[in-house]
């Protein structure tokens, strides 16, 4: 019998090392080489003989195919980001920071799809099946009819689940499985990597609708090798801060849906709940008078959100001026600061920049340029903006203000919720919703043209119609 093989798997990137080292070579993280064991196969080398298996069939391209069956979970913001409900036959991984939510969701999923005449199975590697049970009764799901186990071996699970033949299956977390065929610890890369392969083929070959609940890093991935988001037909990530009551489900991969929708969430006491409209919950508690905030008019998929951006430009205490940003990419900040002061005079040498989207929302988009401007300029001239007003545009090294995509959406969400000013770029055409009648829209086509109106209300113009006329 052949002598097992040893060798070393960073773990955080899987890539495979002859002998141990203290740093990876490949991702330069250290002490993250773990010692795995291969069995290689009698005689030292494999066996090239390989029987016949069956042909494979080819078709066209522009053959039709029925369209996908979806199980609508009942969620509506769930529903959303999964591109309108769960697919048979898939496979989901879910990540996000621990306690931020990710095994109530799940588990509230699992009631609401159990009753509606579903079958569903409910594995738990983390918790036992009391702490599982104690939850359900605080979310008011005692009495679903969903099969729980706590089970953390790979081959007890699968022998099960072919026995229960349930329509969908929630694996709470993937990083807890192993399998006897591997000699690796629960948690590496190769466990984690031969469980969700095998989770894969069984929701494949039965049918089921798989949901793989997956542990992050420290910045912000999913835990194990990125070979598993390959594997899987959608990554999800389940975003938000602590300190705030609200959580963002975001789409990251989809093969039967958008990758850029979002659902919003609040954690209360019975659980998550729903909401509807978060541009009112993102904008609730702002006070009007506030220098240095400004409303961004953005768009999370198919959905427009208003949120509030804050800016705080202040003298530096020290030699190196600060620039602290929550909620946007900071090398984008950087940019609209040198812009500032390039092409429009405003120095920020000396000075702390702080920057923060309120509600605990992280944008992404480039139109957010113009409103992170605008509450810059807003915070260094002591001087609030038009309160009725929304401000969305893209900025250019140049100094220029591009129009960005969907002014229309943008538009109509602000008129739905009481504002009257736009500042943003001329569109590219003009809208035909007649919603929009009551909206003036300020056109500011140069980032000078920005800094002109707002010196012209610190100089005394206040927000007059000289200083902001449409």
């Amino acid at each position: 019998m052949p002598k097992p093989i040893s060798q070393f798997v960073c773990q955080s990137c899987g890539t495979i090392h002859g002998k141990w080292a203290g740093r990876c070579d490949a991702c330069g993280e250290w002490n993250t080489l773990v010692e795995e064991s291969i069995n290689p196969v009698a005689g030292g080398k494999p066996s090239r003989s390989r029987r016949k298996g069956r042909m494979i069939e080819f078709v066209d391209l522009g053959s039709e195919s029925a369209e996908l069956p979806r199980m609508a979970s009942g969620i509506t913001e769930f529903d959303r980001v999964a591109g309108g409900g769960l697919v048979p036959g898939s496979a989901l991984l879910v990540g996000g920071d621990p306690g931020i939510g990710k095994s109530t969701l799940l588990l509230q999923v699992c009631g609401t799809l159990a009753g509606k005449d579903a079958k569903v199975a409910y594995v738990s590697g983390e918790e036992s099946a009391d702490q599982v049970q104690r939850r359900a009764k605080r979310l008011g799901l005692a009495k679903s009819p969903v099969a729980l186990a706590a089970e953390t071996s790979l081959g007890p699970i699968l022998d099960a689940l072919k026995d229960e033949r349930p329509d969908v299956v929630i694996i709470d977390s993937i990083q807890t499985l192993w399998t006897d065929q591997l000699g690796a610890a629960p948690g590496t890369v190769a466990q984690v990597r031969a469980c969700a392969q095998e989770l894969t083929r069984f929701a494949k070959k039965s049918g089921a609708c798989v949901i793989l609940v997956g542990h992050v890093t420290k910045d912000g991935q999913i835990a194990g090798p990125r070979v598993v988001e390959h594997m899987v037909d959608a990554v999800m990530y389940f975003e938000g801060d602590k300190s705030h009551q609200f959580r963002i489900l975001r789409a990251h991969k989809n093969r039967f849906g958008p990758t850029d929708e979002i659902g919003v969430f609040e954690m209360r006491e019975s659980g998550l709940a729903e909401i509807e409209n978060p541009s009112a919950l993102f904008l609730d508690g702002r006070d009007n008078a506030a220098t240095g905030t400004a409303v961004f008019a953005g768009l999370e998929g198919t959905r427009p959100v208003l949120t509030e951006i804050q800016a705080l430009v202040a003298p530096a205490a020290f030699g190196t001026p600060r620039r602290a940003v929550v909620g946007w990419d900071s090398s984008r900040l950087a940019m609209v600061l040198a812009v500032l002061e390039a092409r429009c005079g405003v120095s920020f040498g000396g000075q702390d920049v702080y920057l923060n989207v309120a509600g605990g929302l992280r944008i992404q988009e480039p139109a957010a340029d113009l409103a992170v401007a605008a509450a810059l300029l807003s915070s260094i001239y002591d001087i609030s903006l038009p309160a009725d007003s929304v401000v969305f545009g893209e900025i250019s090294l140049s100094g220029d203000v591009r129009p960005v995509g969907r002014s229309d959406a943008r538009l109509k969400e602000a008129v739905k919720l009481g504002f009257s000013k736009a500042i943003c770029a001329s569109p590219r055409r003009k809208a035909a919703n007649s919603n929009l009648i009551d909206l003036s829209l300020i056109a500011i086509n140069t980032l000078p043209d920005l800094v002109t109106r707002v010196e012209n209300c610190a100089n005394g113009q206040g927000e007059s119609e000289s200083a902001w006329a449409a």
